[in-house]
């Protein structure tokens, strides 16, 4: 028995987040720097780069959708130690790449590296220690993610100008080889039971019993909750990240470089910010309602980059569209806890996952085709807004499917 002066699975959850930092900072954010670079250094062509980049996101997808047989096969902290693993290899071979034929073998342990230690691992990461507090445990760990962006991003550039791309991917890789290491044996090597605990740190006879069958992914993807919380999301996805991947070139005409950095690390912190307001206030409240005022808000934000003009304008649209998009990593994982059975849980959230990380892959491709075609982001920026839309009328649509509430895990 331990002493309950702190629930450890707070230290669980600032955990997920230390893991969040590296793996969006090298799997996320990461490739929009090592194009540049890549570009840069080797006068390979940028939609080269750019489908390896997209590699890299689809095989990940395919390994989220196994996620739950690999965790029960190797456990949470094996199957963490081997994604930092992975995602160090992978990083490296980027870095090392003299062909561009290389940077598709080097997608595949980055990709798989960025499955294992991302959104669904996250979730599983927090879910078995927080049942009531899951949101805030949620928040906390996925806001790993936007700090990872804030701080990566100019890392990178810097690490790479001044020691060059192999020997700042063998730094960094190290690193986060060493971090997740030490968590790993510190902290994710043990669970409630180990230590007489249940969610949230009360008593252990509390942990109520698993139904008995658990529903197979056919069954799962077949129902209507599954349908539209992966529907809206997707379609979310894909128009933020879309968004995201050209906000610089959006900005950088009518602000400069240093200005158009600044307001997309601006629109990071609002994530943060968003993510653990939504955190706090979501509690016993309407989680599909949530979701669609979070779209309504950066629906706001899109507006406004399209049409507004001068730094006061596209700061606030920054600012709108910056606050939802923490929450359309946290809130899916979140609806499911409350829609689905315990066991279906874990299953469910790496299938949303994988399907929206399927998705939206092809979303930075599909905007910079359309920029290229209208020659200015209007058009583009356009049809991110009714994507939006559409995702929150379909994420509302789907309460008619949840009158009867499943066993919250």
């Amino acid at each position: 028995m331990v002493a309950a002066s702190r629930f450890f699975g707070w230290s669980v959850a600032w955990s997920a987040f230390v893991i969040a930092v590296f793996a969006w900072g090298i799997g996320f954010y990461g490739p929009s720097v090592f194009l540049q670079s890549l570009h840069e250094t080797r006068g390979w062509p940028i939609s080269q780069i750019s489908l390896a980049v997209t590699g890299h996101f689809l095989l990940s997808a395919i390994v989220i959708a196994c996620l739950p047989e690999i965790h029960r096969r190797l456990g949470i902290a094996k199957t963490t130690f081997l994604g930092a693993v992975l995602t160090a290899a992978g990083l490296i071979l980027w870095s090392g790449a003299r062909e561009p034929w290389q940077l598709f073998a080097a997608a595949i342990p980055s990709g798989a590296g960025w499955a294992l230690t991302s959104g669904a691992a996250l979730n599983a990461i927090v879910a078995r220690w927080f049942d009531r507090d899951r949101p805030m445990a949620t928040a906390l760990a996925f806001n790993g993610a936007s700090v990872g962006g804030v701080l990566f991003v100019p890392l990178w550039v810097w690490l790479i100008r001044s020691i060059g791309f192999p020997s700042a991917a063998l730094l960094i890789g190290g690193c986060m080889v060493a971090t997740v290491a030490y968590l790993c044996v510190r902290f994710l090597t043990k669970s409630p039971e180990d230590m007489g605990l249940a969610p949230d740190g009360d008593a252990s006879h509390q942990a109520g019993a698993r139904p008995e069958q658990r529903r197979t992914r056919i069954e799962i993807v077949r129902s209507a909750r599954f349908i539209t919380i992966s529907a809206a999301f997707s379609l979310g996805l894909f128009a933020q990240i879309g968004l995201l991947a050209h906000l610089v070139a959006r900005l950088t005409p009518e602000l400069g470089i240093e200005h158009a950095g600044f307001l997309v690390s601006l629109a990071t912190v609002c994530a943060v910010i968003g993510r653990t307001a939504a955190g706090k206030w979501i509690g016993e409240h309407d989680r599909r309602f949530a979701a669609a005022a979070n779209f309504a808000v950066q629906i706001g934000g899109v507006l406004l980059l399209i049409f507004a003009s001068g730094w006061m304008g596209l700061t606030l649209g920054c600012v709108l569209f910056g606050l939802g998009i923490g929450n359309l990593t946290s809130l899916p994982p979140l609806i499911v806890q409350k829609e689905f059975e315990r066991e279906d849980v874990a299953t469910a959230v790496a299938l949303i996952v994988a399907i929206n990380q399927g998705v939206f892959a092809f979303a930075p491709a599909v905007i910079g085709a359309m920029r290229d075609t209208t020659a200015d982001y209007q058009f583009p920026f356009a049809l991110i807004a009714p994507l939006q839309l559409l995702a929150a009328v379909i994420i509302l649509l789907g309460r008619r499917s949840t009158r009867a509430p499943a066993t919250s895990p």
